[in-house]
């Protein structure tokens, strides 16, 4: 379970560093200063594209993620059953004597 959950974090960390890289290159790409022309065009909606998959792949980790911490939660300890003191048990039977006819 350890190892899975280091996994997930990994995958988490990963999407959250591809997250800024594709949020600066699109910030880079959108400075005021700078023309944007017919093939700009065409680079930005590449990262804009990118950059929603890393949005996405991240929240599905994080889902993953919270359900599984969550299956983890601890559980009330269970009450003991309120039992009644068991029966008696029935008598015994003394044997009978064999008759013969």
């Amino acid at each position: 379970m350890l190892s899975a959950l280091l996994g997930m974090h990994d995958g988490l960390a990963l999407a959250e560093r591809s997250i800024d890289f594709h949020r600066d290159h699109l910030t880079r790409a959108l400075d005021p200063e700078r023309q944007i022309g017919p093939q700009e065009v065409s680079h930005l909606l590449d990262g804009a594209r990118r950059l929603a998959e890393a949005v996405a792949v991240r929240e599905a980790q994080a889902k993953s993620v919270t359900a599984v911490l969550q299956s983890l939660a601890r559980v009330s300890a269970p009450t003991p059953p309120t039992s009644s003191p068991p029966a008696p048990a029935p008598p015994l039977v003394p044997p009978r004597p064999a008759r013969s006819r």
